[in-house]
């Protein structure tokens, strides 16, 4: 290890040389390499972090870049997961780094996290969420939490030595009409920034045993006011009695659909089967790029031309991230109970991945 180097860190009398080798034998799991993981990677990487983990299996969209700062104009159309581990070796050779280019799931979840110290939760997604919460909790790994809506934040610390877990703050998932998302309703560039730098800090406290950990705490930072408060929150002791992951983490909803991955779609769109294509983004999205022969219904007037649908044959909504097209399927059944409905996986995010037929 390269002492000259983190110098400026080791002189603090609170934390020296001692805590710096910590750091260089930890082992760190990053799960999304987006607005929250990139701070995160990047100062835990020059902070000197011994093993860094990323898990992500997205590619880098032009509407990253004002919050990803790690990736510039090139890296458009790439795979996340290789630019970013590029980018952090020429930060610092001195780390090791290891690449899961997937998604986390509930086939992969346990193997990837048992062989890692702690878990920095950097999704944004309610399912992920909790399946690294469950995961954690069977593991008994600590995690830290970063959440983003517009210009506020969140940060906690789950799994603790015994203290409080995610399901003890929220105990449950909400519907998709509960909630809001980037695509829609927007982030701030410098936000993520922020957040990501509470959450790497404190897994630098709890790593090096400095400072009061976030444990059973929720910090909210607003960046129009500056103003940070924490609310407080306590242990629900059941919640620590998780063997078992769930069969799967999708959002909990009572309405009938079925899932298709944007490799199956492009698929299925080359067959025969007749499949009308719903694309639930706004206007201005869609004139941007959709796919070809789809038609535009965008989600807030979608209950109000339900009747341009043909609900006799299949229907497949799409949006940018699979979350609006989520709630265009609850509306849909509230009105068509009996009809056979697809939602996109990751939405156009993930199509993209599969297949040429765009204008």
């Amino acid at each position: 290890m390269h002492f000259e180097r983190y110098m400026r860190q080791t002189s603090l009398a609170e934390f020296g040389s001692e805590a710096q080798s910590k750091l260089h034998r930890a082992k760190v799991l990053v799960v999304g390499a987006g607005g929250l993981g990139i701070p995160v990677l990047q100062y835990l990487n020059a902070m000197g972090i011994g093993t860094l983990g990323i898990v992500e299996h997205d590619t880098v969209d032009i509407t990253n870049l004002h919050r990803q700062v790690l990736y510039d104009e090139n890296d458009v159309g790439k795979s996340k997961i290789q630019a970013v581990s590029r980018k952090l070796r020429q930060q610092n050779s001195a780390t090791k780094i290891e690449l899961f280019d997937t998604f986390l799931n509930v086939e992969n979840a346990l193997e990837i996290i048992t062989n890692f110290d702690l878990v920095m939760d950097c999704s944004d997604n309610f399912p992920t969420r909790y399946l690294v919460n469950d995961a954690c909790v069977i593991l008994n790994k600590p995690f830290v939490y970063g959440a983003l809506h517009g210009f506020e934040g969140q940060v906690s610390v789950f799994n603790f030595n015994g203290g409080p877990t995610y399901r003890c703050l929220f105990p449950d998932m909400p519907e998709p009409s509960q909630i809001s998302d980037c695509n829609t309703n927007g982030v701030l560039g410098i936000i993520p920034g922020i957040v990501g730098n509470f959450q790497a800090l404190e897994a630098v406290k709890m790593l090096t045993v400095i400072g009061n950990v976030l444990s059973g705490s929720l910090l909210i930072y607003n960046g129009l006011s500056q103003n940070i408060y924490k609310v407080k929150f306590p242990l629900v002791p059941e919640n620590l009695d998780i063997k078992k992951l769930q069969k799967n983490y999708d959002f909990e909803t009572c309405y009938r659909h079925q899932t298709i991955s944007g490799a199956a779609l492009a698929n299925l769109i080359e067959s025969d089967k007749k499949l009308q294509l719903i694309d639930v983004r706004t206007t201005e999205e869609f004139l941007q790029f959709h796919i070809d022969n789809s038609q535009n219904i965008p989600l807030d007037v979608l209950e109000s031309r339900l009747d341009e649908i043909d609900f006799s044959e299949a229907v497949c909504m799409i949006c940018q991230s699979g979350l609006r097209s989520l709630k265009a399927i609850q509306i849909s059944q509230k009105n068509h109970p009996i009809s056979e409905l697809y939602n996109l996986e990751g939405g156009l995010n993930q199509y993209l991945k599969f297949a040429d037929g765009f204008q």
